[in-house]
C-alpha cells in the first residue's frame, strides 16, 4: 500500500516549521512590481514607442509618441523617482514639440524657422545607428560567453615520440637541384674525357659513410667534379637506396636531408 505524500511547511524560520503566513505580515506593494521594459536612457524609450507603433525616424509622428511616453513616466516616477530626471526632461521637450505644432503659426514668413521636430529626429537617427550597430556586435560570437576554450593538460607520464617524416621524392629532387645549381656556380669549361662509373662511386660513398652516424645530402657531391660527376654521385646513391645500403633522413620536414649507411 502506498503511503500518501505529506504537504510541504511553508518555510522554516531559525530552525522552526511555520506552516502559516503571519496575521501581521506586510508585503508593500513594490515587492510585486515587475518591469517587462528596461531602458538605458530617455532616447531608448523613445525610440522603442516610435519602433512599437512601426512608425520612421524620420517622419516622427508627436501626438501619439508624447502620450505614450507620458504614460511610462507617471509609472516610473512612481517606482523609481530618483530614476526619473532625465526621462522628465524628454517629456517636457516632447510636450513643448506636441504644443509647438498644435499653436496656430503666425502669418510672418520666416524662412530660416527650423521644424521643432528636427533636432530630435537627428537625435534619434544617431541614436539609431549606434544602437543598432551595439546590437550587431553583442549577436557576435564571444569568448566566455558563447565561445569556451577546452583546456587539458597531459599526464605526468606522457613523453612526446618524434616521428622523423620520410624523405619523398620531390625532397630529394629539391636537394638535387641545388647541389646542381651550385656545379653551374663552380663550373669550369674544360674539355676533357674522364672515366666516370657508378659502381665506382657507390663504393666511394660507403667509404665516405662509414664509421659516420650520417652526413648531409650535399656533402656526398663534389662540386669540382661538374655535372657530369655530379650526375653519377646521384645516381649511385638511388642505386645504394634501391639495395637498401643507406637511408634518407630528415629531423623535421623541408629541413636538410641526411644519409646514413644501414
Amino acid at each position: 500500500m502506498l503511503g500518501t505524500q505529506q504537504s510541504l511547511p511553508l518555510a522554516v524560520v531559525r530552525g522552526e516549521v511555520v506552516k502559516h503566513l503571519p496575521v501581521d505580515l506586510f508585503i508593500p506593494p513594490e515587492a510585486l512590481e515587475v518591469f517587462l521594459e528596461s531602458f538605458e536612457g530617455p532616447l531608448d524609450l523613445l525610440l522603442y514607442l516610435i519602433r512599437k507603433q512601426k512608425l520612421d525616424v524620420v517622419d516622427l509622428a508627436i501626438s501619439p509618441v508624447t502620450d505614450q511616453y507620458l504614460e511610462y513616466i507617471e509609472l516610473l516616477q512612481g517606482a523609481r523617482v530618483e530614476l526619473a530626471a532625465d526621462y522628465l526632461v524628454m517629456a517636457a521637450t516632447l510636450a513643448e514639440i506636441k504644443s509647438r505644432l498644435l499653436l496656430p503659426k503666425p502669418d510672418v514668413d520666416d524662412e530660416d524657422e527650423e521644424d521643432p521636430r528636427a533636432q530630435l529626429i537627428r537625435q534619434l537617427k544617431a541614436y539609431e545607428v549606434i544602437k543598432d550597430a551595439q546590437q550587431r556586435l553583442d549577436e557576435l560570437p564571444r569568448l566566455e560567453r558563447d565561445i569556451f576554450q577546452a583546456k587539458a593538460l597531459p599526464a605526468a607520464d606522457i613523453k612526446p615520440v618524434v616521428v622523423p617524416p620520410s624523405v619523398s621524392l620531390f625532397d630529394i629532387a629539391s636537394a638535387f637541384a641545388s647541389v646542381l645549381k651550385r656545379v653551374e656556380a663552380t663550373e669550369h669549361h674544360h674539355v676533357k674525357r674522364e672515366n666516370l662509373s657508378t659502381r665506382e662511386r657507390m663504393a666511394q660513398i660507403l667509404a665516405m659513410l662509414e664509421g659516420k652516424d650520417y652526413l648531409p645530402f650535399e656533402q656526398l657531391f663534389d662540386v669540382k667534379e661538374g655535372r657530369a660527376g655530379v650526375v653519377v654521385s646521384f645516381l649511385a646513391l638511388m642505386e645504394l637506396v634501391k639495395e637498401l645500403l643507406v637511408d634518407l633522413i630528415q629531423a623535421e620536414p623541408l629541413s636538410t636531408i641526411h644519409v646514413r649507411a644501414y
